[in-house]
């Protein structure tokens, strides 16, 4: 019996040795496990926080460069006026010419936004002052040795005959010519392609309102982003087909642009899906035909019943106002929305005069006016005037006695005791030196 005994205790102690070192092996593998698991986890977060810290490191090298870039293009930028020569000049079609502009220094140009523009002053014969002109830019803004503007002759209108024509544009299209020199000031304007996004846009121009479409197209070819672009552009017929050449070779080797241009007038020799693609005007019933949808910015640059006409339009099809823009040279007949006065304020700007002193005329203040000049044009004052958005200074005039509000901050800082009257209106009675 004794044997017997002695044989289970042996066999139960080997079992339970076994189990325990199975269990003791268990608990190291679990812990060795652990460890590996452990630092696998910390390998892995280490290498994020690498990473992490490689891409924050990677960006703030890019800003840094970024800025500097900003930087050195500051330093290109340029107060007061600078010399350019005429290097070419070009007859795009009937009344219109291109001109090339190159430092007369020899310096290097800073580039600008697309769409933005140009402000010339110009000593015309038989003038006491310089006239202030503003002109798009045409041209791919990453020139670094030229600009280039477009301007088209502005005559007399045929029912208007007694209407003088353009003075400055005539001025560049019979005076101007290859080796003179201009003054200009530098790029400027709030009527531009955000060339940070990557958004589909819609271009849209009339006749010479083609200018900062074609700037704006050329920036995006050039920066290589692909982003899609819808390119409408209308006018009568071939003879007023601005830059066409280089319209269509732009357009050929860019797929992402997309070409619709519309004769009002074609000829009869010539042939559609060859000269241009649809006949009769650019109209928001064409956008609604050919865009896939309304979900785009919007760019517009023409006349004033041109913009006024898509800008309803688009806002009928539910466009955002925010997606709109629209160049605004000359009185505009396209007017951003602004919350009505109050009944109050009505009666109050209702009672306030304007006296222009020079012209002698005391005259009511009209709530619904825009801004002084425009006010002032339609009392029969003349003003001189440039660009119409409170950046090259022309429309400055004194103030006598009273004071005035700005609808926006001015690009250009009036002199004490002025007023730039294209952006302000007023705030109470008010003279003005004109």
């Amino acid at each position: 019996m004794q044997p017997l005994i002695e044989k289970l205790q042996s066999e139960l102690g080997g079992r339970l040795s076994l189990t325990l070192g199975l269990a003791i092996l268990a608990a190291l593998a679990l812990q060795l496990f652990l460890m590996l698991a452990g630092s696998a986890r910390r390998a892995f977060y280490e290498r994020r926080h690498r990473r992490l810290s490689l891409d924050r490191l990677r960006l703030q090298i890019k800003e840094a460069a970024i800025r500097c870039e900003e930087a050195e293009q500051q330093k290109l930028v340029w107060n007061g006026c600078r010399k350019f020569k005429v290097t070419r000049k070009v007859r795009e079609c009937d009344d219109v010419f291109a001109f090339y502009l190159a430092p007369h220094d020899g310096k290097p140009l800073p580039p600008y936004k697309p769409g933005q523009y140009l402000t010339f002053q110009l000593d015309l014969p038989g003038r006491d002052k310089p006239l202030v002109r503003c002109y798009s830019l045409s041209d791919s803004p990453t020139r670094a040795d030229y600009y280039r503007v477009t301007i088209k002759k502005e005559k007399a209108p045929p029912d208007k005959p007694d209407v003088p024509p353009g003075a400055a544009s005539c001025y560049f299209a019979d005076v101007v010519k290859e080796g003179d020199i201009l003054n200009a000031k530098a790029p400027t304007g709030h009527f531009y392609l955000d060339m940070e996004k990557k958004n589909p846009v819609v271009l849209i121009a009339g006749g010479v309102g083609i200018t900062p479409m074609l700037a704006m197209a050329n920036a995006i070819a050039a920066s290589g982003s692909g982003r899609e672009v819808w390119f409408f552009f209308g006018v009568r017929n071939r003879r007023e087909h601005i830059h066409k050449e280089e319209i269509e070779k732009l357009v050929a080797a860019n797929d992402n642009i997309r070409l619709h241009v519309c004769y009002s007038r074609p000829s009869p020799e010539e042939v559609k899906d060859r000269d241009y693609q649809h006949e009769g005007r650019v109209g928001i019933e064409l956008l609604k035909e050919v865009l896939p949808s309304s979900n785009f910015e919007y760019y517009l640059c023409g006349n004033g019943a041109f913009m006024k006409s898509i800008t309803d339009g688009l806002e009928a099809w539910g466009v955002p106002e925010k997606d709109v823009h629209f160049e605004a040279f000359g009185p505009a007949t396209v007017k951003k929305k602004t919350p009505p006065p109050t009944p109050s304020e009505t009666s109050f700007l209702a009672k306030l005069s304007v006296t222009f002193g020079k012209s002698g005329k005391t005259v009511r203040w009209d709530p619904a006016a825009a801004n002084l000049l425009e006010f002032a044009q339609a009392q029969g004052v003349r003003i001189d005037s440039g660009c119409c958005a409170g950046s090259c200074g022309s429309c400055a005039v004194a103030i006598k006695s009273g004071a005035v509000d700005y609808a926006k901050k001015p690009d250009v800082e009036p002199e004490a005791g002025t007023c730039l009257t294209c952006v302000c209106k007023p705030k109470g009675d008010l003279v003005l030196d004109a």
